[in-house]
């Protein structure tokens, strides 16, 4: 029997964290979860329910904190830690404009300072940092891993300095960081200002709901365990220095995907939906090129929209 190997998940409390987390109990990893924050209630976080929930461990680390940043140093030595995967950011693009410091502070200095204190770890195999489709800004037609950066907003920006100078440790020094970017997210436990959700629960209550922007915006959607799969595959087979784009061929608008939840209520779209001003720097349209993903990997989207 093959001996399992170890994960550190830092951002556990986060929607995709802690999927990823439910994913790595079910395949009899034995799993370390940081976060900033204390865990949230259960219903936010699957692993909870997890037949192999023994096997996980919790710590509350704020990696802008000198303090546990030794900690977690102490306890990836601890555990003999194989592989890191990066959630943790401080999200929320609208907010980021009110506050652009503290987005810095955490996707930037505190990510390089815990970064450059493993620089040198050899037991480290991995390092996998969950980026974002926002660092190529507003792209017309398909994007592949190659595309320039272009970052239209603070919390963009926040992400790709960290993505370059994680990219600039692996030309220097070999260190084995790759790269995740995937379209939106969904699934059950999502947070509910999100607007799968929040379309739904506003539907159900027939409240009215706000779109930025008319809702012109176009995504791509992938279900949440589609993204605990591709993770964990980047995470075994990828080449180090690589970025992967996680990515369903399906486009559709905000609004198209508003009107199709309040359809299946029985709810008139233009009764219940307010159009709002657009999200300073909201890139318009993120259209993922995810064939090396597929074709490297092996991986596809079990889940449709």
């Amino acid at each position: 029997m093959k001996s399992k190997k170890n994960f550190l998940v830092i951002g556990s409390n986060s929607f995709s964290g802690s999927h990823f987390v439910n994913y790595l109990l079910s395949k009899g990893h034995k799993t370390i979860g940081v976060s900033r924050s204390k865990e949230i209630r259960e219903i936010f976080l699957p692993y909870k329910k997890n037949i192999n929930y023994k096997l996980f461990s919790f710590y509350k680390i704020d990696l802008n904190n000198d303090r546990d940043v030794k900690k977690l140093l102490n306890i990836i030595k601890k555990f003999n830690i194989k592989y890191i995967v990066n959630f943790a950011a401080q999200g929320m693009v609208a907010q980021s404009w009110l506050y652009p410091l503290d987005w810095y502070r955490t996707n930037i200095l505190g990510l390089i300072n815990f970064t450059n204190q493993i620089l040198h770890n050899k037991n480290i195999k991995k390092f996998v940092q969950v980026s974002t489709p926002e660092v190529y800004g507003n792209i017309e037609g398909s994007t592949k891993e190659s595309a320039n950066y272009n970052p239209s907003t603070p919390y963009a920006i926040s992400k790709a300095c960290y993505d370059f100078h994680l990219m600039a440790l692996f030309k220097s020094f070999k260190f084995p960081v790759v790269f995740t970017r995937a379209a939106n997210v969904f699934g059950p436990g999502q947070g509910l200002y999100r607007i799968i959700p929040k379309s739904i629960i506003m539907a159900i209550q027939k409240k009215k709901i706000k779109l930025h922007g008319g809702g012109i915006s176009s995504r791509s959607f992938v279900f949440i365990t589609d993204i605990a799969d591709a993770t964990y595959k980047i995470c075994l087979r990828s080449k180090i220095g690589e970025i992967y784009h996680i990515s369903t061929n399906r486009l559709i608008s905000i609004k198209n995907l508003v009107k199709t939840i309040f359809k299946i209520n029985n709810l008139d779209y233009a009764k219940y939906v307010i159009h709002t001003q657009e999200i300073t720097g909201k890139d318009k349209v993120y259209r993922l090129d995810s064939k090396k993903l597929r074709k490297k990997l092996k991986w596809k989207p079990a889940v449709s929209l």
